[in-house]
């Protein structure tokens, strides 16, 4: 009994210290993310602002580490950034197997994303799912992911042209070039508001997919050890109800800054 008691005393003992030692090496988290995927990430100047970044920053203040959202460029960019080591974390980025391999997933996920087809109003077809959209042209941004099941039947059932970014997909759809695009439900009706295309294009029902948006590690950085604790703080905060308070607060942001730009 009491050998059990020790070596319980023992292993207690040396997560702590290895608690101690990835604190002691990771003297700041920077961040990157994805920019443009309102409210939950996108480009605000220098940073990578929203929902997202809000959570993560709340966790790393409790753990008292430096944080920093940082841009640096496309979403392309931003995953070989982290695959670089370059970024410590990536905000926002959904699983697949190709990432999995320089990214450490902080589990759980924060919060499911819907991704749906959108289509010009008056161009709209028949949808029941995936199978629908065989032999029509359709339209990706770069560098995204719609999980690993959906990848593959995208690769080997579908004609997906890839394009910088949402507005461009949009100008493709509304000049006829392609049938449908592929978008993340959040970021895609928050950019047709700003386009004042809400009532040109619209979604298909139901959902292609719904996936896990996920916080995750770089493989290379020294921050990876505290995976757990911020896979703690993710908890702590969705299922209190933070989290949504914070995703108001990053669409009222977005709405004002929109607004400026205007």
């Amino acid at each position: 009994m009491k050998r059990g008691f020790g070596l319980s005393l023992l292993l207690a003992a040396m997560l702590f210290a290895d608690a101690a030692r990835a604190e002691d090496s990771c003297t700041k988290i920077v961040a990157t993310g994805h920019p443009d995927y309102p409210v939950m990430a996108y480009k605000d100047g220098s940073l990578i602002s929203g929902a997202a970044p809000l959570l993560i920053g709340e966790i790393a203040e409790k753990l008292q580490i430096p944080f920093e959202s940082r841009y640096m460029g496309s979403w392309s960019d931003a995953q070989s950034a982290t695959r670089a080591g370059d970024a410590d974390m990536i905000i926002g980025v959904y699983y697949n197997d190709e990432r999995n391999e320089y990214l450490e997933y902080v589990d759980p996920p924060f919060v499911y994303d819907p991704v749906q087809i959108f289509v010009a109003s008056d161009q709209t077809f028949e949808f029941q799912g995936q199978d629908d959209l065989i032999g029509k042209m359709g339209i990706a941004t770069e560098g995204e992911s719609f999980g690993t099941t959906f990848d593959a039947f995208l690769k080997d059932k579908l004609t997906v042209t890839r394009v910088a970014g949402l507005q461009a997909a949009f100008d493709a759809l509304m000049s006829g070039d392609a049938d449908y695009v592929i978008a993340g439900f959040y970021p895609a009706t928050a950019e047709l508001a700003r386009l004042g295309l809400d009532e040109q294009i619209q979604p298909l029902e139901p959902e292609l997919v719904s996936e896990e948006l996920f916080v995750a590690f770089s493989k290379k950085s020294p921050c990876v050890a505290l995976s757990s604790q911020f896979g703690k703080g993710i908890t702590d905060l969705t299922e209190d109800g933070r989290f949504r308070e914070l995703v108001r607060n990053a669409l009222r942001k977005w709405d004002t800054d929109e607004s400026a730009e205007e």
